[in-house]
């Protein structure tokens, strides 16, 4: 198995599943230095990678991050394939972001692990299965890991690196590594806990949130202009548990103490949620969730997005380098 001293063995890495996350993540591989071999089972997504990761680029070009005559050799330096064991066959390090469901993880690890070479690491970008979980059928689990991304993952600095307990200390530290080399933050999560870090603080605001907008409480545009504009704020700059040592612990816990038995805290998903489930409702991908969104106009929104966050990650890189 790799260990950190010899990271520089890893010079191929494979995505398999080139959507919304994979295509992301190749991206910054290859603007690494690496060769990116990918595979996605659907042909559409295979055929649009080179232009969706072309737009990425421009963006970049944009805020100063690359130079324009960067954009082609960084593309020249993936390449996709019609199969997925082609794909992942002579990679050092091959990252799974399929679909988000655990028989489909399961399988696909225990059918990689046989076309592999035997010290390939194998990642997962899962953001819900523990990799004790999606390695089950696997012969040597000591080799898989989690590598959760954050969408959009060509923007976000963070990438949570999760061992299981059968993974090698060896593959946690060379994952970690070879994350540092690609320009991201990995954090290390100590012990396997569903929903890792990350999504288990983003979940316990947003089920305080979903109360708060189901109740009435403040209007859903003054509740993202709110937390955006506050917590959102703040928290870019100053990790929470620093905020509580600036606030001062002793007021803070006399806050939460007062506060913590009157905040949601059962499991049941309010019916406003549900009834958007229900009703087909589910996001700016079909014109409407909790907002509206006109479908001629989601692109440029996302754009949008995307480049106040590339303002911000610049910001937030040059502070932390």
């Amino acid at each position: 198995m790799y260990q950190t001293k010899n990271i520089e063995n890893i010079k191929q890495v494979s995505i398999i599943g080139l959507g919304r996350m994979g295509h992301g993540i190749a991206q910054v591989y290859a603007m690494a230095g690496f060769r990116v071999c990918g595979f996605d089972e659907s042909n559409d997504v295979r055929q649009s990678l080179y232009s969706r990761i072309r737009d990425n680029l421009d963006a970049f070009v944009v805020h100063g991050l690359i130079n324009e005559t960067e954009i082609d050799p960084i593309l020249g330096r993936i390449e996709i394939f019609d199969s997925e064991s082609k794909a992942a066959s002579t990679s050092q390090f091959v990252l799974e972001a399929i679909h988000e469901e655990l028989t489909a993880k399961q399988e696909f690890f225990a059918r990689i692990e046989e076309v592999v070479k035997e010290e390939t690491i194998l990642a997962s970008n899962s953001s819900t299965f523990m990799i004790s979980e999606s390695n089950k059928k696997m012969r040597r689990p000591q080799r898989a890991i989690v590598s959760h991304w954050v969408n959009p993952p060509h923007i976000v600095p963070v990438v949570e690196v999760v061992p299981g307990p059968d993974t090698s200390e060896k593959v946690t530290k060379a994952t970690i590594a070879l994350h540092k080399k690609i320009g991201k933050l990995p954090v290390r999560i100590n012990r396997e806990i569903p929903g890792f870090l990350i999504n288990r603080v983003q979940f316990a605001m947003i089920r305080e949130v979903w109360d708060l907008y189901e109740r009435g409480i403040a209007s859903k545009e003054d509740i993202d202009t709110a937390i955006c504009g506050s917590i959102g704020f703040r928290l870019a700059i100053c990790g929470p548990l620093a905020v509580c040592d600036f606030g001062g612990i002793n007021i803070w816990s006399t806050i939460y103490k007062e506060l913590a038995p009157d905040l949601r805290h059962d499991a049941k998903l309010p019916e406003i949620i549900q009834k958007l489930v229900d009703t087909g409702r589910v996001g700016a991908s079909v014109g409407g969730g909790i907002h509206d969104y006109d479908p001629e106009v989601v692109d440029e929104i996302t754009s949008q997005r995307d480049d106040m966050m590339l303002k911000l990650a610049k910001l937030f890189c040059d502070r932390t380098s």
